[in-house]
């Protein structure tokens, strides 16, 4: 008959010293810890299958797995083969289920989606897209299997947006989260869209999403404002040129200088940055090519033209010009860096000076045939280059309450 085994200790565990060969210490019920030469300790279950063979499983390394957590293994793995199960191929499902459920949560899911769709986006548009999922999204919902996702766990996250008074944001932030679920159901990862769902509980954003200033008495301190501004070089070049060039945000911080032709005085804004998905020439009136020239000693020996702070190898921030506006005085309610493009809209129009579809082709704005919007970026162009500079001019005007009429001129 054999001897009954004595239960090990936890002394015995810590004093169990290595040899020349490894050799077990046994526990009771199967579980044994292996002692090695090299000094490490693991925890070993022998037992029976179901089936009549033996069969072996590791409950993993003392001390990182105590005498009692490895007991505990042990009396599951027991437990499941009274009911006829193999434990060992129990874990084995377990594991490939939990490898399933990762790469299936909303983060892989939504990734995934980011690399196959946004690719022919603008690169500043794929930036916002990604860092607002990273900031609102993934830290709450990005570990969980998307098809589990609720309307109510997607409101939370929105919710919290809306909190902080960025209302448009919200929906931007639900708008990419149901391409994203749209995508799951596409790919068979979900049944349904919770971002659909809880696009009615959001509040409306307000329609003067960018506000602006037209009174020429409020823009001309404006101007004198960003004059004044302490900043570095590089912030107070940008903030000086945003109201000449009437740029998207986006578009401004990543100017390269490789887009810029100092000759020819235009900078060439290639497809990919752009809204419309069209080249945009920007004519550089006087003013800017200053601005752009005081700055090239300090940045023209790289990539972009308004590196930022920790890396010249990243554009600047996206809150950099908005900031600041903010250190100038002025609120978010009251003016934003897309404001300049307000301003410029509002006030080419009035003049009269200018045919508005060259207006709006210096705007950029979305030309609903891409294949037409691809060949007409040179649009208007003679009368672009003749009103930035005009423009350029009637700022320099404003700021200084000059009072100058303005001839067209006369062929």
């Amino acid at each position: 008959m054999a001897r009954p085994v004595k239960p090990l200790t936890d002394t015995d565990c810590k004093n169990a010293k290595p040899m020349d060969k490894e050799y077990p210490k046994f526990d009771g019920g199967g579980l044994y810890l292996l002692v090695k030469p090299n000094g490490s300790k693991l925890w070993r279950f022998k037992y029976t299958r179901p089936n009549g063979k033996p069969g072996h499983m590791s409950f993993g390394a003392y001390p990182e797995v105590k005498l009692a957590a490895a007991r505990l293994q042990r009396d599951n793995a027991r437990s499941l083969l009274a009911q006829g199960t193999d434990p060992q191929i129990d874990r084995n499902q377990a594991k490939a289920a939990q490898a399933t459920t990762l790469s299936n949560t909303f983060e892989v899911v939504a990734r995934q989606w980011f690399d196959k769709n946004m690719g022919g986006k603008s690169e500043s548009h794929r930036e916002r897209t990604i860092n607002r999922l990273e900031t609102d999204i993934f830290p709450w919902l990005g570990k969980r299997p998307i098809s589990d996702i609720t309307a109510k766990e997607l409101l939370a996250c929105l919710s919290r947006i809306e909190e902080r008074g960025a209302i448009e944001t919200a929906h931007r932030v639900r708008w990419s989260c149901s391409k994203v679920f749209r995508y799951a159901i596409a790919s068979g990862l979900a049944d349904n869209d919770p971002a659909d769902i809880v696009k009615e509980a959001l509040a409306r954003p307000n329609p003067q999403a960018f506000p602006t200033i037209t009174d020429p008495v409020k823009i001309a301190a404006l101007l004198r404002a960003i004059d004044g501004l302490e900043a570095s070089l590089i912030v107070r070049c940008a903030t000086r040129l945003a109201p000449l060039v009437f740029v998207r945000p986006g578009e401004l911080r990543q100017a390269e200088w490789k887009e810029i032709d100092l000759e020819k005085a235009e900078w060439r804004i290639p497809a990919e940055k752009m809204k419309s998905r069209a080249i945009h020439v920007v004519p550089l009136s006087h003013q800017s090519m200053a601005i752009l020239q005081e700055l090239h000693p300090l940045t023209g020996s790289g990539k972009y033209v308004f590196p930022g702070e920790r890396s010249r190898e990243r554009p600047m921030s996206e809150n950099t010009v908005n900031a600041a506006l903010r250190r100038l005085g002025y609120s978010k309610e009251e003016f934003t860096g897309h404001s300049f493009r307000k301003i410029a809209s509002t006030l080419l129009n009035e003049s009269h000076e200018f045919h508005p579809d060259a207006i709006e082709r210096q705007l950029a704005h979305g030309e609903r045939d891409e294949v037409r919007a691809a060949y007409n970026y040179a649009e208007y162009l003679p009368e672009r280059i003749r009103m930035m500079q005009w423009w350029a001019n009637h700022l320099d005007e404003l700021k200084t309450g000059a009072r100058v009429v303005q001839f067209r001129e006369t062929g």
